[in-house]
């Protein structure tokens, strides 16, 4: 199983940005396909965007995909999400989630998939 750490989340305003980091352990990283989701308050979780193992295909949110990018470095088993034009309603508990699903994972996520190892979170929140 492979062992996920966010980190990177804070206070931003509004039009802010922010990168996310979730480094890796456990198993190989570069076998996993790999996803952030995010949870506000009294809400469901989230799909945010997702990352091939190879990074080459990726999928967003409608509304977040002008705005987030999505890539991962493999040499250091972490993924990124670069978070850009902030809005209050980006405020959200963010989590990455790894799979193996060889390479699968845009047409999975894009049917409602949900990954199976997940991390523990990190906290963004976006002031007015």
């Amino acid at each position: 199983q492979v062992i996920l750490a966010e980190s990177g989340g804070g206070l931003v305003q509004a039009g802010g940005s922010l990168r996310l980091s979730c480094a890796a352990s456990g198993r190989p990283f570069g076998s996993h396909d790999l996803a952030w989701y995010r949870q506000a308050p009294g809400k469901e979780r989230e799909f945010v965007a997702a990352i091939n193992w190879k990074g080459v295909n990726t999928l967003y949110q409608d509304s977040v995909k002008d705005r987030f990018t999505i890539s991962r470095n493999n040499a250091k088993s972490t993924v990124y999400l670069e978070m850009r034009s902030l809005y209050p309603e980006d405020t959200a508990v963010y989590y990455c989630a790894a799979d193996q699903l060889r390479g699968s994972v845009p047409a999975m996520c894009a049917q409602g998939y949900t990954l199976r190892s997940w991390g523990r979170g990190t906290q963004v929140t976006v002031s007015s």
